[in-house]
C-alpha cells in the first residue's frame, strides 16, 4: 500500500491533534453483525495509532489490528500494551489489500480515514479501493458487518476552514477521495450488501485543536490532517505567511469562523454500512 505521508515522523505526535469520532456510530454498526457485540471478533484495517481499536475495546471480544507502518503500530501497542496482555487485541504489520487472516475470520470490520491513503487510480475506477473491499468481504463471516469511515466530496470542500489557505492540497486530496456513490458501486461490485450511510455531523476530527487558529503555524498540529503533506516547500510557506498576516492584523478568528461556517451543516465523515451476505439457506 502506497501513501503520501511520513509515517515515521507524524506517528510521534499524531494523537495530539486526531482523536477517533463516530465511535457510536462505529459500534451501532458492529452491533447488526452475527455474533452478540460483547462476542465480536473485529478487524480495524489500518488501524494507524490504534485510536479505533482502543475506542471500541471494552464492547467487542477482541480487535485484531493491521497497519503498513510499524512507526504507528508501535504508538498503538504503547497505548493497550495491557490489552494485548489479555488477549483482547492483537497487533499486525500489513498491507490491507491482503490481510494476513483466513477467510470469514471476523463479524465486523472497519476501515476508517485510511482509503484515500492508497494512492489510487480515479480514473481506473479506484482499484485499490476495490481490492482493499473485496479482501474486508473475503474475511467477514457471512453477514459479517464493513464500517467505512470516510469522507464525502461536500465535505471536502466545506468541512475543514483551513483548507482555504492551501487550495491545491486540498483539491488534491479531494481526488484521493472516491465520491460516496462510487464507493457504494464498489461495494456492490465485490459482492457487499450497501445498508446505507451516517453523517456524523457534530464531529471534528482534530477535537478542540481543530479550531485553535494558529494551529497551521506547527508541524504537529499540520500532522493532524494529512492534507499539509501535499504541500511543497513554497505553498506551505504561502499559507504559513498567510496566517501570520491575518494573525498580526487581528483577523485569523474571524477568517476561522468565517470559513468553518457551513461546516456543522455538512460534518466531516461519512460512515458506510454494509455486509456480506449470508449463506443461502
Amino acid at each position: 500500500m502506497s501513501s503520501y505521508e511520513d509515517y515515521t515522523r507524524v506517528a510521534r505526535h499524531y494523537d495530539r491533534t486526531r482523536q477517533a469520532v463516530g465511535v457510536e456510530i462505529v459500534l451501532g454498526c458492529l452491533a447488526r453483525g452475527p455474533s452478540p457485540l460483547h462476542e465480536a471478533v473485529v478487524l480495524d484495517a489500518g488501524c494507524g495509532t490504534g485510536s479505533y481499536s482502543r475506542a471500541v475495546l471494552g464492547h467487542v471480544g477482541r480487535v485484531e489490528a493491521v497497519d503498513g507502518s510499524p512507526d504507528m503500530l508501535r504508538v498503538a501497542w504503547e497505548k493497550m500494551a495491557a490489552e494485548h496482555d489479555a488477549g483482547l487485541v492483537g497487533f499486525h504489520e500489513g498491507d490491507i489489500t491482503a490481510p494476513p487472516f483466513e477467510d470469514a475470520t471476523f463479524d465486523g470490520a472497519m476501515v476508517n480515514q485510511v482509503l484515500h491513503h492508497l494512492g489510487d487510480d480515479p480514473d481506473d475506477g479506484f482499484p485499490a479501493h476495490r481490492a482493499v473491499l473485496a479482501q474486508m468481504g473475503r474475511v467477514l463471516k457471512p453477514g459479517g458487518v464493513l464500517v467505512v469511515n470516510t469522507s464525502s466530496q461536500q465535505q471536502l470542500r466545506h468541512g475543514y476552514w483551513y483548507y482555504d489557505l492551501i487550495p491545491g492540497a486540498a483539491a488534491a486530496v479531494r481526488s484521493r477521495f472516491a465520491p460516496l456513490g462510487a464507493l457504494v458501486h464498489l461495494l456492490g461490485e465485490v459482492g457487499m450488501d450497501y445498508s446505507g450511510r451516517f453523517a456524523a455531523l457534530d464531529a471534528v476530527i482534530q477535537g478542540e485543536a481543530y479550531f485553535d487558529a494558529r494551529g497551521p503555524l506547527r508541524e504537529e498540529w499540520r500532522d493532524g490532517d494529512s492534507t499539509w503533506s501535499l504541500l511543497s516547500p513554497p505553498a506551505l510557506e504561502r499559507a504559513l505567511t498567510r496566517v501570520g498576516e491575518l494573525d498580526e492584523r487581528g483577523r485569523l478568528e474571524g477568517y476561522l469562523h468565517h470559513h468553518d461556517a457551513s461546516r456543522p451543516d455538512f460534518g466531516q465523515v461519512t460512515f458506510l454500512l454494509a455486509f456480506r451476505p449470508p449463506r443461502p439457506g
